[in-house]
């Protein structure tokens, strides 16, 4: 992933400076009295090589596939890219030999339905022997989002200037959400999936059976609502929560609440919990005390099944009561 978010970054600045190179070609032998090469002088004079500006085109459509292909495996788009740089005069006769490069970048994108712009510098120093870059700011700004987690993150994120663990971070951050709301989905509402069907298939399949309707119709209903009267999402499928209802008792139910959370290094880590609720009565007849340890027993069985079968599992046992 690292490698990954590092390339992007690459081809993105790459695509900048041969778009420029296409507009204002280059006069042959500009900027050859310094030397060794910035990053960015490198990109440059690599585009002097080019025979045509038709060979140049064809490279930068190379290089903007290769940049598709790596935002849709990251999840990751950038929308607009701009860079200015800036030659940093030495005052010191020490550093006279030195040269530095402050390079402003910005830039807008989005991972899936997360929105966000990036305001960062880079100072780039050079000597006869080496080159380091090092990120002096960085400001993140992201549109309004009801993911509360990313507040704190993104705070980490300016005050460390790791821009690196920002992208890392939510893309996984992303990928925990997605399958958190395709897991909510899974159990409210099961769609179904119908194959390619065979010439005579519906024919078949669809005569009345004995006057009790088609054959693949019951299959159908119960594909298209895995459990209608059991299963709640207060904030539709994109919820952090889910409410399992109890039919025949009044008020008994059982509230899985699904957080992501990003810990101080960047790690992305999924944190359910369980809080049963019942009523006053029913809480003074538990002298097994079993409403009190149900969520650590949730956590055990989480860790055991894992989580679709661990929710699969509760919900199973609830109607399973509520038919008996």
């Amino acid at each position: 992933m690292d490698a990954l978010q590092a390339e992007v970054r690459a081809l993105e600045a790459e695509i900048a400076a041969l778009r420029r190179a296409c507009e204002e070609p280059r006069t042959a032998g500009e900027d050859n009295g310094r030397a060794p090469k910035s990053l960015r002088e490198m990109y440059q004079s690599d585009s002097e090589g080019w025979a045509s500006s038709k060979d140049l085109r064809s490279h930068l459509g190379n290089l903007e596939s290769e940049l598709l292909f790596l935002s849709t495996l990251t999840g990751i788009s950038i929308r607009n890219y701009s860079m200015k740089t800036e030659v940093l005069t030495n005052t010191e006769k020490t550093e006279k030999s030195i040269t530095k490069v402050l390079q402003r970048h910005r830039l807008s994108g989005n991972c899936q339905m997360i929105t966000f712009q990036l305001e960062f510098q880079i100072l780039e120093i050079q000597d006869k022997e080496s080159l380091s870059s090092v990120i002096t700011d960085l400001n993140i700004i992201m549109e309004p989002t009801k993911y509360s987690e990313l507040r704190e993150f993104v705070s980490r994120a300016e005050e460390r200037r790791d821009l690196l663990m920002f992208f890392r971070s939510l893309h996984f951050f992303v990928e925990w959400c997605e399958y958190r709301k395709r897991t909510f989905e899974h159990f409210k509402v099961a769609l179904l999936s119908v194959p390619k069907m065979e010439p005579g298939f519906v024919e078949e399949n669809l005569k009345p059976q004995g006057g009790q309707g088609p054959r693949i119709m019951g299959k159908m209903a119960a594909c298209l609502e895995k459990y209608p009267e059991a299963v709640h999402l207060p904030e539709g499928a994109a919820s952090s929560c889910m409410v399992v209802h109890s039919a025949r008792q009044p008020g008994f139910e059982l509230v899985i609440v699904w957080r992501v959370q990003i810990d101080e290094e960047g790690k992305v880590l999924p944190k359910l919990d369980l809080l049963p609720k019942a009523p006053q009565q029913a809480l003074e007849l538990d002298r097994n005390r079993v409403l009190e340890t149900a969520p650590r027993s949730f956590r055990a069985l989480l860790g055991v099944l894992g989580i679709e079968a661990a929710l699969e599992s509760l919900i199973k046992s609830l109607c399973t009561a509520d038919s008996s």
